[in-house]
């Protein structure tokens, strides 16, 4: 009943959100001799204010239409080459230019914890120099017909496996926050079983392998709540007229929630600049504010099953790191790889992920040889600069492109083809 008093309140404010920006543009249109005054100004940044604090925000673009190769500036075309019910894999295929020596190539997994895939794209746009670039799109639950079945943890884990599979030998995979345990389980299953298209590196970034070290906030709450609690508290369905009508879902509205609630006074400041910039007609950073939240507030709802079985497995029983979990009925064991390089990444400020959960990884991956892993951890940074920002594009980008082709198999190119299907068994 929350979800669908949530989605009436939305409507209910619809028309006041339309008058707002309506007025908006009057106050700030500068044919208006009162855009040039501090209370017009004002009032254009209240109206603005309102109309952002209660809108939906839609899915983003990645809008990375070009990258640079070399010295010279190259076209990027971005296209959908693998589909199923509740993901398209993308990818971002470049211009590149006549005798380029080939590039590596990557999937990012990116994470289905509440936002698109495109939080990710400073990460994209810092590997589109130097390599061939996918990344998983997940689709918002809410908009996935119950005709289409269900998702859970081992349909991630299967999805993961399919879309290697799919791309081909000497595929290097990315896995960024949530992603990395089921990618960790896919790429053991895949060793387990001789699979000749398992990765030829596995990166983990910020990623939950064993929420014992150093636990956080969300680790705390997980330990301190039964999944009963879980599943009575968050678990919604998804109103009409959605297309996922009826769906068990976690909302995407109450991750966003959480996540802000962890560094409110941050957001209340950031508001409260943003506010005084508009005011001061400070363009530029006020454009950054809107940028940043824009992708920030753009949340979407995540199947209850996967949503359940991923604070089950991951937060409460710790089932990676003590060697107890499953995927389709058989025990996942990390020790089975043994060809996978890995390369894990931490952010000396993590308040998601803590200093030594993703090095865990190293720990329970006995038999990868020394000279295929490594560990890195990014000081002054936190989870949100363990794959985006200044200090990633400086300092972590190059450490992950050097370790890929570090650890390269071979060079073939892949056959690009669409495969559209539904839930994968």
């Amino acid at each position: 009943m929350f979800y669908q008093l949530y989605e009436l309140n939305h409507a209910a404010l619809a028309p006041y959100r339309a008058f707002a920006d309506i007025m908006r543009m009057v106050y700030a249109n500068p044919l208006n001799p009162i855009s040039q005054t501090p209370w017009g100004r004002t009032m254009a940044a209240s109206l603005e204010m309102f109309e952002r604090t209660t809108r939906r925000y839609g899915k983003p673009s990645f809008d990375l239409n070009d990258t640079v190769i070399g010295d010279r500036k190259v076209a990027v075309r971005e296209e959908i080459v693998w589909s199923r019910a509740f993901c398209n894999l993308l990818h971002f295929a470049r211009n590149v230019p006549s005798g380029h020596a080939t590039d590596p190539r990557i999937l990012i997994v990116a994470p289905m914890s509440g936002h698109y895939a495109t939080l990710l794209r400073g990460t994209v746009e810092a590997l589109l120099p130097s390599a061939d670039i996918y990344i998983t799109d997940w689709i918002d639950a809410r908009m996935v017909p119950m005709t289409e079945g269900t998702f859970d943890f081992d349909d991630y884990v299967d999805y993961v496996i399919e879309m290697l599979r799919f791309l081909g030998p000497d595929t290097h995979v990315i896995a960024v926050c949530q992603p990395s345990v089921p990618v960790l389980a896919a790429a053991a299953v895949m060793e387990a079983e001789n699979d000749p298209f398992s990765p030829s590196s596995m990166t983990l970034m910020g990623g939950p392998i064993d929420t014992r070290i150093n636990p956080t906030a969300v680790n705390q709450l997980a330990k301190e709540r039964s999944l009963e609690w879980f599943a009575d508290n968050v678990i919604m369905n998804v109103p009409w007229p959605q297309p996922g009508f009826m769906r068990p879902v976690y909302p995407g509205f109450l991750q966003l929630s959480g996540f802000m609630s962890m560094n409110l006074d941050r957001h209340v400041i950031a508001h409260k600049e943003f506010f005084m910039h508009l005011v001061k007609n400070d363009g530029e950073p006020a454009e950054k504010h809107r940028d940043f939240y824009d992708e920030y507030l753009a949340v979407m709802d995540l199947t209850a099953e996967f949503y359940l079985q991923t604070v089950d497995q991951v937060f409460i029983k710790h089932a990676l790191p003590k060697g107890e979990l499953f995927h389709r009925g058989k025990l996942v064991d990390p020790a089975a790889i043994r060809n996978v390089a890995l390369l894990t990444v931490e952010g000396e400020n993590d308040d998601i992920s803590g200093v030594g959960q993703t090095k865990a990884a190293q720990t329970i991956c006995v038999n990868i040889p020394e000279n295929m892993r490594m560990h890195y951890l990014q000081p002054d940074v936190g989870h949100y600069g363990v794959f985006n920002g200044s200090r990633f594009r400086r300092e972590i980008a190059p450490r992950i492109v050097n370790f890929v082709r570090e650890h390269a198999r071979t060079g073939k190119p892949v056959v690009k083809r669409v495969i559209k299907g539904g839930k994968s068994g």
